[in-house]
């Protein structure tokens, strides 16, 4: 018998362990084991990867498309996430999802066409990795969910994965991708934890950005650029930027030169990306030429550009297509709903409410934006 359920029998406190013992650090355990107890526990349970009691995320499908993999994983309460795995000669890589739905409501992403439910916890995030089939070398945050709007328990979810009693992941192997709220990016500044970074910019002006992903109206497109590099510059960071080209709409000469103002001998390297079909609406996709195009006026502007190749498309597996069409069922039965972007804030601004007074949950409430209540 392993170490795990050894532990599991010795009447330990069921709601914190046994349940649940992925969203538990390294600490947490070794405060309620004991240092002995807890380091062997923690060791078994991301080195052997036991069959938990109770887990709260299970494999519901798998679509192969060959290189690229789409797991689709059903919670507890009956919504289901999506996450992929894209392995290449360098190794696999696994893009993790941190919310049921987004609210943030990029104009060219499905993962949030049924609206926000709810955040992830800590041992949902976890889990994604943990029942991944092949060995994983990068992590990135850039499933299902702005990432950044579920702060403490991402950060939660990052300590216990990178943990060298556990999975020991190198921190050059964790990227976050994020569109950028501004308050959250100052805290990711003051974190020690150096993980890579990944800014969906996708335009140079306030006005095509707050069309491209309305729900950041108000955050300012210029200082979200200022704040990307202070944190290039204290962690010593290179900076991607995320850069979905749509012809007619963010290719213009004056577009060139803004990115040439903003990043021009800086530690940052631009992602051209194409639009992926989804049913989102009608967003122009260039062909190659116009991607070539645009990358060699970048380039001439002194800029590093790569034009990152889309996976997955044939699986809709690939960037803007992750959502899960059971979830519209599931959402009518569930109490909470999306937070309204139409009573006076915008999204981010709700998100930054301290708590829900039913519930007190600071971080998995999507109604504690408005102080109602959710029961």
């Amino acid at each position: 018998m392993s170490n795990t359920n050894n532990v599991m029998n010795e009447g330990l406190p069921s709601n914190v362990i046994c349940s649940d013992p992925y969203g538990c650090t390294f600490e947490e355990i070794v405060e309620l084991l004991g240092e002995k107890s807890g380091r062997a526990f923690f060791r078994t349970l991301y080195k052997e990867k036991p069959k938990i009691q109770n887990q709260t995320i299970k494999v519901n499908s798998i679509e192969n498309g060959g290189d690229t993999k789409k797991y689709a994983f059903e919670l507890n309460d009956g919504y289901c996430i999506e996450t992929v795995s894209i392995t290449r000669k360098t190794g696999t890589t696994v893009c993790v999802s941190t919310m049921v739905g987004c609210p943030i409501g990029c104009t060219f992403c499905e993962s949030g066409s049924n609206g926000f439910i709810r955040n992830l916890s800590a041992s949902e995030i976890v889990q994604q990795v943990i029942l991944m089939k092949d060995k994983i070398n990068r992590i990135v945050f850039m499933g299902m969910g702005e990432p950044l709007l579920n702060y403490d328990t991402l950060i939660k979810a990052i300590h216990i994965l990178r943990d060298r009693n556990g999975l020991d992941f190198p921190t050059d192997g964790i990227t976050i991708s994020t569109v950028g709220p501004l308050k959250e990016l100052k805290k990711l500044r003051e974190e020690h934890i150096k993980i890579q970074l990944t800014l969906s910019l996708h335009a140079t002006t306030q006005a095509v950005r707050d069309r491209l992903i309305p729900n950041m109206k108000g955050q300012d497109i210029g200082k979200i650029v200022e704040s990307v590099l202070s944190y290039s510059e204290r962690h010593n960071r290179k900076i991607t930027i995320a850069y979905l080209l749509i012809p007619g709409v963010n290719d213009k000469s004056s577009d060139v030169r803004q990115l040439g103002r903003w990043f021009r001998d800086k530690n940052v390297l631009i992602n051209l990306l194409q639009y992926n079909e989804t049913k989102c609406g009608k967003i122009v996709r260039p062909n190659k030429q116009q991607l070539v195009a645009f990358k060699l006026r970048l380039e001439q502007s002194g800029l590093e550009v790569k034009i990152r190749e889309s996976r997955g498309g044939r699986i809709k597996a690939a960037c803007g297509q992750l959502v899960s069409e059971h979830n519209k069922k599931s959402k009518a039965k569930n109490q909470h709903q999306s937070p309204n972007s139409h009573d006076g804030t915008t999204v981010v601004e709700q998100f930054h409410v301290k708590k829900c007074k039913t519930c007190l949950q600071k971080e998995s409430c999507a109604l504690r934006a408005s102080g109602k209540h959710c029961q």
